[in-house]
C-alpha cells in the first residue's frame, strides 16, 4: 500500500513538474489564447466597476457583447502588428514591462477613439455605455496581461531559488553598479553555474540596506572581513571594472587578511562591448591592482574615422599589435591588413577576429560594415612583400607596431636591432608614400628619450623617419611613445610568473630600478584616440602616471601567487643588464611638450624640426653598417643621429669621422642602396 501511495506521488510529482515546465516554456501561440480570455472577459470587469451597483447589468448585455467582440479584435490585431507576440517571455525585465505599456496604451486610445465616435460604427447604441468604460477596460487588460507574462517570469525565479544546491558557492559581490548588478541576473539565471550571490558590497551610502534583484546591500568594503563571517561567504567578486587600482590592491588585502577567496572582473577595456559575463570573471591579477583611473576616449570619434577606412597592422601577433587590431575591427573598417612575421600569432589573431566579427554581427544585425581580413606572413625589411601587400590593399591608415624590443638582446645583436626597427620602418613609410597612404601611426617607446640602448636609439631613429615622410608629405604621420606594457611578450610580468611557478627565485636587476606601466588595452586606446588628436609631423607621448618599482612589482605577484616573499619565493638582485638604466626618461632635449585635447596625451610639436639635415644619407650608413654585422660602427653611428645617446662602451679609437662629403659614406651609400633597396635623399 505505502509502495503505491509512493508510486503515486511520483507521478504527481513529475505531472505537475511537466506541467510547471509547460508554462514556464509557453509559447506565443498559447499565449494568444490566454489574451482572447483576458479582453472577453475585461469589458465585464469594466462595466460592472462603472455601474458602480447603481444600474442593473442585464440592460447592457447586449450592447456590451458587440463591444466585447469588436474590441477584442482590436486588441489582438494591434498586438499582432506590433510584433508583440514575437517576444519570449521567460526572461522578462524593465524592457519587455515598458513594451507592455507602450501596447496597452496605443490600444486604449484606439479604443477610446471608437467608443467616442461610435456614431460611425454599424451598432452606436453602444454609446449608453457609461463614459468610464473603455478606459476601465483598457487598465484591467493591461494588468492582466502584465500579469500572465510577468508570472512567467516570477515562476522562473521561484524555481531558481528553490535549485539552489548546498554545493554553489556562497558570492559576495563587491559593487552594486552596473556590472554587480548584471553579474548577479546572470547567477540568477543559470544557478547550474555554481554561484549564489548573498549580498552586495557597495561604498556608496545611498545604496546602504537597500535590495537589488532581491540582494541587500550590507556595507561598504571596510565591512567585509564581518560580512564573511556572517554571511557564510565562500568568494568575494571584485565587481568594479572602472574603479583604480588602488581600490582593487585595498579589497584584495582585506581579503587576504581573512584567507578569503577573491576574484574581478576584467577592466572595463577588456570587457568586449561593455558586456559583463559570469564566464569573464577570472583571478586578480598585477594588472588590476596597478590599473588607473577610467580614460575618457572619445570612442564615437575613433569610430567615425576608422569605419569603412582599409588599415594595414604590422606585427598584427604581437601584443600590442593583436590587441589593435582588436579594437580597430570594432570601429568596422572596410579592411584589415595583418601583416607579421610569425605564422603561429598572426593565425591565432585571425581567427579571434573571425569570431569577434560574429558576436558584432549578432549584436547590431549589421552585415554590411564587418571587415574583410587580409593576412600576410611577411619581414618589413622585405620590401617586395610589402610592395605585395600595397598593392592588393591598397591601405588608408598604417599603425606600425612591428619591432624588435627587448634590450638586452639587441645589445648582443644591434644589427637585427637595426634591420628590423630602422630599415623595416623605411620601407614601410617607402611605400606609404608611394602608395599615398593618408594616416600613419608609429609605436614608438621612452625608451627612446636620451637612450642608453640599441634598441631605444633604433626606436629614436625610426621616429626622425617618420617625423621626415611628414614633412616631405604633409599628411598626418606621427609617432606615439609609450613605456612598459603590462603583460607584453618577454615584459618582466610573464618573465616573474614563470619564475614564481618555477619556485623561484624572482630576480630582479636592482632594488631601486623603476619603469612606467599601462595595460595593453590602456595603451591602444590612447593610441587610437591619438590618431585622430595628431597632426603632421608630430610626437604624442602618453601620460604613463606614476612609476613603478620593479621590486614592488615583484612583491605583489609573489602574494597575489599565494606565496610570502622570502619565506615561500626569494627575490635576488643580479645588477643592471646591458644597455638598462635605472630610471626611464620622458624629456628630450629642445623638444616643446604641450597638452592635447585629451588629458592622457601630450605632443611634441617641434619634433619634427629635431631631425638632422643628413639623416638619410646616415641611415643608409646605418644599414651598410648592420648589414655587415659591425656591432660597433652601428653605436658610433647611432651616436651621431640621436641625441644624448650615450652607450655604455664604444670604442671608436679607429673610426673616421662622419660627415656629408666623407668618402666612407659615399661609398656605403653607393654600394648599400642596391643592396638594401633603399631611396636616396
Amino acid at each position: 500500500m505505502e509502495h503505491l501511495i509512493f508510486q503515486n506521488h511520483q507521478f504527481l510529482q513529475k505531472y505537475f513538474n511537466s506541467l510547471y515546465q509547460n508554462f514556464l516554456n509557453l509559447r506565443n501561440k498559447y499565449l494568444i489564447i490566454f489574451d482572447c480570455a483576458i479582453f472577453a472577459i475585461t469589458p465585464l470587469f469594466a462595466l460592472l466597476l462603472s455601474l458602480d451597483g447603481q444600474t442593473r447589468l442585464e440592460t447592457y448585455i447586449s450592447e456590451l457583447g458587440k463591444i466585447t467582440i469588436f474590441f477584442l479584435i482590436v486588441k489582438i490585431t494591434i498586438l499582432y502588428k506590433l510584433r508583440f507576440y514575437k517576444l519570449y517571455w521567460r526572461y522578462a525585465s524593465i524592457e519587455e514591462l515598458i513594451n507592455i505599456i507602450l501596447s496597452m496604451g496605443i490600444i486604449l486610445v484606439v479604443q477610446m477613439l471608437i467608443f467616442y465616435n461610435c456614431d460611425l460604427l454599424p451598432f452606436s447604441n453602444i454609446a449608453e455605455l457609461p463614459p468610464s468604460f473603455p478606459l476601465i477596460d483598457g487598465l484591467f487588460s493591461c494588468i492582466l496581461v502584465s500579469g500572465v507574462r510577468f508570472s512567467i517570469r516570477i515562476l522562473d525565479r521561484i524555481s531558481q531559488n528553490y535549485t539552489v544546491s548546498t554545493l554553489q558557492e556562497r558570492v559576495l559581490i563587491v559593487g552594486a553598479g552596473n556590472a554587480g548588478i548584471s553579474l548577479v541576473e546572470e547567477m540568477q539565471r543559470n544557478p547550474q553555474l555554481g554561484f549564489n550571490p548573498i549580498a552586495f558590497i557597495d561604498d556608496d551610502p545611498q545604496k546602504l540596506h537597500v535590495k537589488i534583484r532581491g540582494i541587500p546591500v550590507v556595507g561598504d568594503h571596510y565591512t567585509i572581513p564581518e560580512s564573511v563571517q556572517s554571511l557564510q561567504i565562500h568568494k568575494v567578486i571584485i565587481a568594479m571594472p572602472s574603479v583604480a587600482g588602488t581600490v582593487i590592491r585595498e579589497i584584495v588585502d582585506i581579503c587576504k587578511a581573512k584567507g578569503i577567496q577573491t576574484s574581478t572582473l576584467p577592466g572595463i577595456h577588456e570587457i568586449l562591448n561593455g558586456r559583463v559575463r559570469v564566464d569573464s570573471i577570472r583571478d586578480v591579477r598585477i594588472e588590476d591592482l596597478l590599473r588607473r583611473e577610467p580614460i575618457q576616449t572619445d570612442i564615437e570619434r575613433v569610430l567615425q574615422f576608422l569605419k569603412g577606412k582599409v588599415v594595414l597592422i604590422t606585427g598584427a601577433g604581437g601584443s600590442i599589435g593583436s590587441e589593435l587590431c582588436r579594437q580597430i575591427c570594432k570601429c568596422r573598417p572596410a579592411q584589415m591588413i595583418l601583416i607579421g612575421h610569425g605564422e603561429n600569432s598572426v593565425f591565432n589573431i585571425q581567427q579571434e577576429l573571425e569570431q569577434l566579427i560574429k558576436i558584432l554581427q549578432e549584436d547590431s544585425k549589421d552585415q554590411l560594415h564587418t571587415p574583410e581580413i587580409y593576412t600576410f606572413i611577411g619581414d618589413i625589411r622585405c620590401r617586395d612583400r610589402l610592395k605585395q601587400a600595397f598593392e592588393k590593399c591598397r591601405p588608408d591608415v598604417i599603425f606600425h607596431a612591428a619591432a624588435h624590443k627587448h634590450v638586452p638582446l639587441m645589445e648582443l645583436n644591434s644589427s637585427e636591432a637595426i634591420t628590423n626597427n630602422v630599415l623595416g620602418t623605411k620601407n614601410l613609410l617607402d611605400m606609404a608614400l608611394q602608395y599615398n597612404v593618408q594616416h600613419f601611426v608609429m609605436i614608438s617607446t621612452d625608451k627612446a628619450v636620451k637612450p642608453t640602448n640599441v634598441m631605444g636609439a633604433s626606436k629614436r631613429v625610426a621616429e626622425m623617419l617618420v617625423l621626415q615622410a611628414a614633412r616631405q608629405s604633409g599628411k598626418p604621420y606621427l609617432a606615439v611613445r609609450f613605456g612598459n606594457v603590462l603583460g607584453s611578450r618577454g615584459s618582466v610580468v610573464p618573465t616573474f610568473k614563470k619564475q614564481i611557478a618555477a619556485g623561484g627565485p624572482v630576480t630582479v636587476t636592482h632594488p631601486d630600478i623603476c619603469r612606467y606601466f599601462m595595460t595593453i588595452p590602456e595603451a591602444v586606446q590612447l593610441v587610437l584616440q591619438a590618431v585622430v588628436l595628431g597632426r603632421s609631423g608630430e610626437v604624442l607621448m602618453l601620460n604613463m602616471g606614476k612609476p613603478v618599482k620593479i621590486v614592488d612589482l615583484a612583491e605583489e605577484l609573489i602574494r597575489l601567487s599565494g606565496y610570502e616573499v622570502d619565506k615561500d619565493i626569494e627575490i635576488i638582485f643580479t645588477g643592471l643588464r646591458p644597455g638598462e638604466k635605472l630610471f626611464e626618461e620622458l624629456f628630450i632635449e629642445g623638444e616643446e611638450y604641450n597638452p592635447t585635447e585629451h588629458e592622457k596625451l601630450f605632443v611634441v610639436k617641434n619634433a619634427s624640426c629635431i631631425i638632422p639635415e643628413d639623416l638619410n644619407i646616415n641611415v643608409v650608413a646605418l644599414c651598410q653598417a648592420a648589414a655587415i654585422n659591425d656591432a660597433n660602427y652601428i653605436s658610433f653611428l647611432l651616436k651621431k643621429i640621436v641625441i644624448g645617446y650615450q652607450p655604455k662602451s664604444l670604442d671608436n679609437s679607429n673610426l673616421l669621422p662622419l660627415t656629408k662629403n666623407d668618402d666612407y659614406i659615399k661609398k656605403s651609400a653607393e654600394n648599400g642602396l642596391a643592396k638594401l633597396g633603399l631611396q636616396n635623399a
